[in-house]
């Protein structure tokens, strides 16, 4: 397998959302605004209570999916849709917005650490007003293995090494993998020339070819014909998420927590929330796009 190469290592900006949630914002910040089809990807982790608790009361999506992996806490979700679940420790919710829909996220503990990410994935124009969907995996539902050079991988999305992840998706075909690597160990992920692809550290430190990627840092990879994936080691122990995905090259209209192709598209996203649209329009269907579950 010929790696990647790094394109740029980017460090994430502090900044707070909900009611008042802190967090460090990777992509969809002024540095990095958007890694198609990836739009937004948060880091929260605190063992502060008052950095947590107040949560993301309720509030609107259309158009694009939501991806919260949490590491250590507990946190309820609610939706317009009926969906109502409890994300625990090693679990993963993956809710689609699609034409739209209002949702809760609640602390569901007054102490303890708080960590796990939240990744925003682009919808095609096509399946922008889809259905919604949502559904949890507890840690136990999410596929893992184990490699001889020392690597754990859990497969959120995406295949690896003949692994199937939890999540498929035609449109995109995200990969997301979480790794936990012994000092020393190595991991090697076959990707698509054309996709987008980025490694984030958020323990311990990875080289990947001639460079050291430290924690709290995302290295985007460089795309190139002839490299077909990545290798990456480790400098201590270390915990990373690789993330790749089919880019859609079609246009981004964003408006807060509304991502559509056009601006007129985002005027009547944002005209359906104030007259209670969106909410309506967010009750949920047998059918669903191709390539959902």
């Amino acid at each position: 397998m010929s790696t990647r190469k790094i394109a740029r290592v980017v460090r994430g900006m502090p900044t707070s959302d909900g009611a008042g949630v802190k967090l460090t914002r990777v992509i969809g910040s002024p540095q990095l605004m958007d890694l198609d089809p990836f739009l937004m990807l948060d880091e929260f982790g605190t063992d502060r209570p008052e950095d947590y608790i107040a949560g993301f009361p309720d509030h609107p999506h259309r158009g694009f999916e939501t991806v919260t992996y949490m590491i250590a806490g507990r946190m309820r979700h609610r939706d317009s849709a009926g969906h109502e679940g409890l994300l625990e420790n090693g679990g993963v919710q993956w809710m689609t917005a699609g034409r739209g829909v209002i949702h809760s996220e609640i602390p569901q503990q007054e102490a303890g650490v708080m960590e796990g990410f939240q990744l925003w994935l682009n919808l095609p124009a096509r399946d922008k007003m889809c259905a919604p969907w949502y559904r949890d995996f507890g840690a136990g539902d999410l596929p893992r293995f184990g490699t001889t050079s020392g690597a754990e991988v859990t497969v959120i999305a995406g295949v690896s090494h003949g692994v199937q992840g939890a999540v498929t998706r035609a449109a995109t075909e995200p990969l997301y993998l979480d790794l936990r690597l012994a000092d020393g160990a190595s991991f090697a992920q076959a990707l698509p020339a054309e996709h987008n692809a980025f490694v984030y550290v958020y323990r311990g430190a990875l080289r990947i070819g001639d460079q050291i990627v430290p924690a709290q840092r995302m290295a985007i990879l460089a795309n190139a014909a002839d490299a077909d994936g990545v290798l990456v080691e480790a400098q201590g122990e270390t915990r990373a998420l690789l993330i790749a995905g089919r880019p859609l090259n079609e246009p981004i209209a964003q408006y807060g927590p509304f991502v559509m192709n056009s601006e007129q598209e985002i005027y009547q996203a944002i005209s359906d929330h104030r007259n209670g649209r969106l909410a309506a329009l967010a009750e949920p269907t047998p059918a669903m796009p191709s390539g959902f579950p």
